[in-house]
């Protein structure tokens, strides 16, 4: 596994294109990749789970996704960014979390930044390898 951790994003879908490039401004080593160009496999992933949900593999090659992802990112970064991240992973809170991403995922084509490609399904979009 990397020595760094990685978060793997849709790199067809401009929300979520948007929402890494703000995540770079934040103080945390690691690797960013759009899964379309990713080797998932060496990551213990799927494209499946990857169109789902932004990932983040921690060193160890653990993968969390979705809100997880996210805390787990905020955690790795300087504060006040960690205890973001911790809160989001409280029991009462995570629930809260995961509701609040699924929504979010779900409806990434009507937010700012998306794309046209967000509208389309996965298998139409930009960059789609089929067989992958």
């Amino acid at each position: 596994m990397s020595e760094l951790p990685v978060l793997i994003y849709d790199g067809d879908c401009g929300f979520c294109t948007r929402s890494v490039r703000w995540a770079e401004r934040l103080p945390v080593r690691m690797r960013i990749l759009a899964w379309q160009e990713a080797d998932l496999a060496a990551y213990r992933t799927t494209p499946e789970r990857a169109r789902h949900e932004v990932l983040w593999v921690a060193p160890s090659g653990r993968v969390f996704g979705g809100a997880a992802a996210v805390a787990e990112l905020l955690r790795s970064a300087r504060l006040p960014w960690p205890v973001v991240g911790w809160a989001m992973s409280a029991p009462v809170l995570r629930w809260v979390a995961e509701r609040v991403y699924r929504w979010v995922a779900d409806n990434r084509s009507r937010l700012p930044g998306a794309t046209p490609a967000c509208q389309l399904p996965p298998e139409q979009r930009p960059g789609h390898r089929h067989g992958s």
